[in-house]
């Protein structure tokens, strides 16, 4: 199983970036989630996705953030938009949560990460 994500950037405060995580290896759906790591943090849960649809998201994204798949392409998605300086961080797609979509550990799959700076 791999995840590829994509789409990361600079962009000014208040633009928008859009993340795509492509995933291979198996078939959508799947839990999937996104995650950040600040310079200096832990990783922190984003937002997440199950394979049903249903989604969920940190409270400091929620409004600005979107997480959508699109199973026929194996691709789930960040629309980010409204960004802001403390949004700044390297986002990790990953992928297999079974409970808490929020917690790391939860997660069997991880991608390379990709970087994110609003400047």
């Amino acid at each position: 199983v791999q995840l590829v994500e994509s789409g990361g950037g600079l962009v000014q405060p208040g633009g928008s970036l859009r993340l795509s995580c492509v995933a291979s290896g198996y078939t959508l759906p799947m839990n999937m989630g996104w995650f950040r790591r600040l310079p200096g943090q832990e990783r922190e849960g984003v937002a997440a996705i199950a394979g049903d649809g249903r989604t969920d998201y940190a409270d400091s994204v929620k409004g600005r953030f979107t997480i959508s798949h699109d199973n026929a392409k194996n691709t789930v998605y960040l629309q980010m938009n409204s960004l802001q300086s403390e949004d700044t961080a390297t986002y990790y797609c990953a992928a297999g949560y079974l409970g808490n979509w929020n917690n790391p550990a939860e997660y069997h799959w991880w991608g390379q990460g990709t970087q994110v700076t609003v400047s």
